[in-house]
């Protein structure tokens, strides 16, 4: 007989309502490649919101910029089908991400209100992260 071995742990309703803290990716997209190169205000203001998460201990990961570059990015499709990047594909790019703990995603929602992205066109997709056992 083999024994199952859960790959996901789903949290009850009453784990979530307990406070515990849960993890959101915010993933940057830009529309035009034209807003990936920030100016030095930009970065600043940047390295401010990134820095007022960490002082509230929300920050898990820094994360890291993902090239919008033709030549930087190729895509893996079924049966070994390699294509440039995913330029092609969709209207928007992802240009980085970070990780943030709250208690909802709401709260998280509220973090990523205050990025900088957003004077250059940009949006932040806010996605809660299901931890592995």
């Amino acid at each position: 007989m083999l024994n199952h071995v859960p790959i996901f742990r789903f949290q009850s309703s009453s784990e979530q309502k307990k406070g515990k803290m849960k993890e959101f990716a915010l993933i940057f997209r830009l529309k035009d490649v034209a807003g990936f190169k920030p100016s030095p205000e930009q970065m600043q203001q940047r390295m401010n919101w990134l820095g007022s998460i960490a002082a509230q201990n929300k920050l898990v990961d820094k994360g890291n910029t993902l090239l919008p570059f033709p030549g930087s990015a190729k895509t893996v499709r079924q049966d070994n089908v390699v294509t440039d990047g995913p330029y092609t594909e969709i209207k928007e790019f992802i240009t980085g991400y970070i990780v943030v703990k709250t208690e909802s995603i709401e709260e998280a929602i509220e973090i990523a209100k205050g990025n900088p992205i957003f004077s250059v066109g940009g949006n932040i997709e806010v996605r809660e992260i299901l931890k592995r056992d």
